[in-house]
């Protein structure tokens, strides 16, 4: 949790300070995968998680995460910040996580698994979100560049 509230905070700061850059884009996601799938295995590993629920999200970081940094899958050599989509996927995966490892009563374990199972609904629907806007971009520069 301290990890991810610093990852919130160094957002934060780099958009009140104007101190964005294509290096902080490109780093910033990948800290978050860091921060969600280290411990979804972990969670796979206790017996607390099925593989195939943490499969489909790591599948699509990976995915989205490829796609976000190669130009030639984006037609465009800058690197795409997240969307709104994406953010609400990481509050959900990270508070799935809280959940499930927090010293609990055992009766909290089943509302955990459907805050897990909510970030896993999220993940795919920011993925599809992703993709499709991406391919309509791609679509988009395309035709500027046939015209």
């Amino acid at each position: 949790m301290v990890a991810a509230l610093t990852d919130w905070l160094d957002g934060y700061l780099a958009r009140k300070l104007n101190a964005i850059t294509e290096l902080g884009k490109f780093l910033d996601p990948l800290v978050d995968k860091l921060l969600v799938l280290a411990p979804l295995l972990s969670l796979i590993q206790l017996g607390q998680l099925p593989a195939w629920g943490v499969f489909l999200i790591l599948a699509r970081e990976l995915g989205i995460a490829g796609w976000r940094v190669s130009p030639s899958l984006t037609g465009t050599n800058a690197i795409a910040g997240a969307n709104l989509w994406g953010k609400l996927k990481t509050v959900s995966q990270i508070t799935a996580i809280a959940l499930l490892i927090a010293p609990l009563p055992p009766t909290w374990h089943l509302p955990a698994l459907g805050v897990f199972w909510l970030s896993v609904a999220l993940t795919l629907i920011s993925g599809l979100i992703y993709f499709l806007g991406a391919r309509s971009e791609e679509r988009g520069a395309r035709g500027i560049q046939e015209s």
